[in-house]
């Protein structure tokens, strides 16, 4: 796959009105919400309401944080490609932004949800060491169906959707980027209505999803750690899966 160069002179007005309205709507939302190690991320990583990130500027925070780097790409990349990068801590992020009239809903991530949602946790070494190594594993993976689609399960309830217990309050907060770059899941994921689960890699890799409507069930961890933690029993749940042996 040829990657894509991010043409940042290229922006236009409505690019960056778009980016200042989301950045500044979640900034308001996520105060008591998001996960501290997000917020952490987010002051790390310097970006601000008022101008669109340059992946060339980020990257230089991110090498030197943790040896990661964003690379451009056009869209959803294949499986085999995404695990790739990931396994080469690069980020496959898109460059465009969303129009105005598509503030709340896209069908396809954009580069709000790519950038603001994925890039802050990035700075941090235990959530950068679990994405480099499930690279690994998905590569060993990739030719598999059933098995990129576990893994699919666990990305999409961890990176993508996920919460975590605060260790000060016990109460759940996001580190889903999912989440972090929605308004609305921002506000739902943690209240009365999805069922929120403690996380369990069996429980994980046996629920399904959709992507479009909001989540139902959420999974929450007790540390950033954990997410590596887990990684061995994932391995163990693919291969049992590939010989059709119950665990």
């Amino acid at each position: 796959m040829t990657l894509l160069q991010q043409h940042y002179d290229q922006y236009t007005a409505e690019d960056r009105h778009v980016w200042q309205l989301l950045f500044e709507r979640q900034l308001q939302a996520l105060p008591g919400r998001a996960a501290p190690e997000f917020m952490e991320g987010l002051a790390r990583i310097g970006f601000t309401a008022d101008r669109i990130p340059d992946f060339r500027q980020t990257n230089q925070v991110l090498r030197r944080l943790t040896g990661w780097e964003l690379v451009a790409v056009p869209g959803i990349v294949d499986d085999a490609v995404f695990f790739g990068l990931l396994a080469a801590r690069q980020f496959p992020a898109t460059t465009w932004l969303r129009k105005l009239a598509e503030l709340d809903y896209l069908e396809e991530p954009d580069m709000f949800h790519d950038v603001f949602g994925h890039v802050p946790l990035l700075t941090n070494p235990a959530f950068a060491r679990f994405l480099h190594q499930l690279g690994h594993i998905g590569l060993r993976h990739a030719a598999d169906p059933a098995a990129v689609e576990l893994l699919a399960r666990l990305y999409w309830f961890t990176v993508e959707f996920g919460l975590i217990r605060d260790a000060g309050s016990g109460q759940a907060r996001i580190y889903g980027a999912g989440i972090l770059s929605s308004a609305g899941e921002t506000r739902y994921s943690l209240g009365p209505e999805p069922r929120r689960h403690s996380f369990g890699v069996e429980t994980v890799l046996g629920t399904a999803f959709r992507k479009d409507v909001f989540q139902t069930d959420y999974f929450v961890l007790d540390s950033l750690d954990q997410l590596f933690d887990t990684l061995p029993e994932v391995q163990r749940q693919l291969r049992a899966a590939a010989v059709g042996v119950e665990v």
